[in-house]
């Protein structure tokens, strides 16, 4: 059973297909926009661009630091470079190139990350990127956002490419539930507030929301009411969100498809320790480096299941 069918959501299209249909639509109606793309196009779903204005996007080859040079130069001459890849490839690969030809002289270029997390599966743990977000936080000025389902992608999309300056996007392999059937309410740095509750507060990104949401339907279940948050921008953070969740719930539970280190967590934490100290607990793939397998099978291996988030928001609570 996939995340959020307990919760009565649809299962939805993959977030990389949904970058790739939001990139092309924007491509009629910005002319700066261009790609650049180290041969995994057909994987990243630049392709659908490149097939819509072949004159604009730009195959650099598997060269993952060229190709992310290139796109500061093409920055620099004006242009509107999206540079997409596997995750791992992107940040871990060419993470000095991001550094000096992208962050530090704060260049207009979109990093897109797909494949990302142990949901890859099979794919195997050399090409999970579970690290990216850390990385990419690490770097001033990088707006970075993790979407939760298809139009939060799209929505996503369009805000990062029309916000001037640095950022990047993590999308990932496989189908997620539509968490926003409707369209989605974006804004960069705000969350989104999914459910209300007065116990306790899950904050989510990417496919943990539709978990997330299943968790909360089963506490309710057991007369435990839960907020949840989408937190799909990490950087800049909300921090207003999650003070209010800190001093009208009085207990955090962070859950995301990361690494323990760096990622949403992380931050959360941190913003919890500044302004209004509460237990937190955390859902994520802790300090280990996951396996190859079925991808439903990883995902309950490594505890990201709506029941693990529940478990999680209990230990929240009794440590009020």
């Amino acid at each position: 059973m996939y995340a959020g069918k307990l919760s009565g959501l649809e299962l939805g299209k993959a977030t990389r297909d949904a970058f790739g249909e939001a990139l092309r639509d924007l491509g009629s109606e910005i002319s700066e926009l261009v790609t650049v793309d180290g041969d995994v196009g057909n994987s990243t779903r630049t392709e659908y661009f490149a097939k819509a204005y072949p004159e604009r996007a730009f195959n650099v080859g598997i060269a993952e630091s060229n190709m992310v040079g290139v796109a500061g130069g093409l920055a620099g001459s004006g242009k509107i470079p999206v540079v997409a890849s596997f995750a791992c490839f992107l940040l871990d690969n060419a993470f000095d190139q991001i550094r000096m030809a992208v962050a530090f002289p704060e260049m207009n270029v979109k990093l897109v990350g797909s494949h990302a997390g142990i949901s890859i599966g099979e794919d195997g743990p050399s090409q999970m990127g579970i690290e990216d977000v850390g990385l990419a936080c690490s770097l001033p000025g990088l707006t970075v956002v993790v979407p939760s389902d298809a139009a939060c992608t799209r929505a996503a999309t369009e805000a990062i490419i029309r916000n001037e300056g640095p950022a990047y996007l993590r999308v990932g392999r496989g189908k997620v539930a539509e968490v926003y059937p409707d369209g989605c309410n974006f804004e960069l740095g705000k969350a989104i507030q999914l459910r209300d509750g007065a116990d306790a507060t899950i904050i989510a990104n990417g496919l943990m929301v539709p978990a997330a949401l299943d968790a909360a339907t089963a506490l309710k279940e057991q007369g435990v009411n839960v907020r949840v948050l989408d937190m799909h921008t990490i950087k800049p953070l909300d921090r207003d969100a999650i003070q209010k969740a800190a001093e009208e719930t009085g207990a955090i539970v962070v859950a995301e498809e990361h690494l323990h280190h760096g990622g949403l967590g992380s931050v959360v934490c941190q913003a919890v320790c500044e302004m209004k100290p509460v237990p937190v607990e955390s859902v994520d793939v802790g300090d280990v480096y996951a396996e190859s397998g079925d991808p439903d099978g990883l995902l309950q291996k490594y505890g990201l299941t709506p029941d693990a988030v529940a478990d999680a928001v209990k230990r929240a609570i009794a440590r009020k």
